[in-house]
């Protein structure tokens, strides 16, 4: 990758080419807006592992994430802030911010969801229908 112009790499390979260079200044804080749009899942996935060694190499970093996706939030992940229509839902450690509940009120319908090796999983409830509040 290091000898192709950027625009010859995959969307994940572009990713990791911008999350490297927001780190080249040893900053005390990264910001990543929907950092896996338009990755496949094994993109995906390395973007995360990356994301969990970089917390890992770099404890001191601070790394605020913002996705729309459960699925995408890294292992490592220690807190959690739920926005609905710009105001706060739940906010603190992740353990108590994720739940069914306060998962359900953010998107506005009946959410399940789960936890598993560190990472979160959330699909709508069996029972759920379009219409239905949460």
């Amino acid at each position: 990758m290091k000898d192709r112009e950027i625009k010859t790499c995959s969307q994940g390979e572009r990713q990791r080419v911008r999350i490297a260079r927001a780190l080249m200044p040893s900053p005390p804080l990264l910001l990543l807006d929907e950092p896996a749009t338009g990755l496949d899942l094994p993109a995906r996935e390395a973007l995360i592992a990356a994301l969990r060694e970089l917390a890992c190499a770099q404890p001191n970093l601070a790394t605020v994430l913002v996705s729309h996706h459960l699925e995408e939030l890294p292992p490592t992940t220690t807190h959690a802030l739920l926005l609905r229509e710009g105001f706060v839902v739940a906010s603190g450690l992740i353990e108590e911010t994720i739940t069914n509940e306060t998962v359900s009120a953010c998107f506005g319908l009946d959410v399940e969801v789960r936890r598993e090796e560190g990472r979160y999983l959330a699909r709508a409830s069996a029972d759920w229908r379009p219409g239905m509040d949460a």
